[in-house]
């Protein structure tokens, strides 16, 4: 095995995001000496598999980072905080999913699209953005590169497999209820979720804002590096399986011009044009679950900011938003030889 091979954990290995973990470690080819699979206690001990190999699940512990390099983190802020500074003692390297360490100032927030150069400053802890920030950004990072980002309004259409499995199969139980005529009572949502909508997503602050709708204006700010960014948010759940929606309506320093505009997001590589609405094309989450690139489209002047732009973004926030993003940040540390190895 290479020199350049690593001993990689995943903590959280038996979730959603685990578990895409573990699918685009292998399908992209990461150089895997070990992939060791953690989660609680009692999880400890069942065996995972993927496309014919399998592996036991061990207990997250302090010492199981002892030989592991690195280790990416999709278990919750409580793990977060509790196992990630035991892992850094330990020379491990940390990719964390959750919220726990993305506003601090010694931690970058990197999407690799846009900022990859702060992971050249990382202290053994690198935090992935939230995943309705990583979508929107990846719409908004190239018409940034073009005419300046000042602010943007976002309202988003989050699946409810951002919540975990158990929204997952709430709204499969709700839905077949409903075609027999029959209801499920919800118990993840405060309210059904099939055939409805519903305006929060995480907790509601004194201000009246969520804690989702306040990541997105503070994460996009230290992502994109504009401590002067406006920004206003609605997060809504909707009944999709995978895979969110935003539309967005921007403001800019510059002058805007569409061409330009689809010029910039088709050179940009976290994203693809899909703006053809004469021909019924644009973004949807049906279409953009399991790719790698958001979907950007709708793309028009805004009649409201005088150099503005609406448009809409659809990505999957288990791959953009989570597995995915965290995968792209270790591959960019292998590259700059910012991964530890015994």
């Amino acid at each position: 095995m290479s020199a350049q091979s690593y001993r990689l954990g995943i903590v959280g290995a038996t979730g959603a995001v685990g578990q895409e973990l573990i699918r685009l470690l292998h399908e992209r080819n990461f150089p895997l000496r070990e992939l060791v699979l953690l989660a609680s206690a009692r999880s400890a001990g069942k065996q995972q598999t993927w496309n014919g190999k399998s592996w036991t699940i061990q207990e997250a512990t302090p010492d199981a980072f002892k030989n592991l390099d690195v280790a990416i983190f999709s278990a919750g802020g409580a793990t977060s905080e509790r196992l990630i500074p035991e892992a850094v003692k330990r020379g491990c390297v940390v990719i964390d999913n959750s919220s726990f360490f993305r506003m601090d100032p010694k931690v970058p927030l990197v999407i690799p699209d846009i900022n990859p150069h702060a992971l050249d400053a990382h202290q053994g802890i690198i935090s992935n953005p939230n995943c309705s920030t990583a979508i929107a950004l990846m719409g908004l990072q190239p018409l940034h590169r073009a005419f300046g980002l000042k602010g943007f309004f976002a309202a988003t259409y989050q699946a409810v497999s951002g919540t975990g499995a158990q929204a997952i199969q709430e709204l499969d139980a709700q839905t077949r209820a409903w075609a027999e005529g029959r209801t499920s009572p919800p118990s993840v949502y405060p309210h059904p979720i099939a055939f409805n909508l519903i305006p929060h997503v995480d907790k509601f602050l004194d201000t009246g804002y969520t804690k989702e709708e306040m990541k997105m204006l503070h994460e996009s700010k230290k992502i994109l590096e504009l401590p002067a960014l406006r920004v206003t948010c609605t997060c809504v759940r909707v009944p999709v399986f995978r895979a969110h929606s935003i539309a967005l309506s921007a403001e800019f320093e510059r002058p805007v011009d569409l061409a330009k505009a689809r010029a910039a997001i088709q050179g940009f590589p976290g994203a693809e044009l899909c703006d053809d609405p004469a021909k019924n094309i644009y973004p949807m989450p049906i279409d953009y679950t399991g790719k790698h690139r958001c979907g950007v489209g709708r793309l028009r002047k805004d009649t409201y900011f005088e150099n503005g732009l609406s448009l809409w973004v659809s990505g999957d926030q288990l791959w953009r938003g989570a597995a995915l993003n965290a995968v792209e940040i270790a591959e960019v540390l292998h590259q700059r030889g910012k991964l530890r190895v015994n």
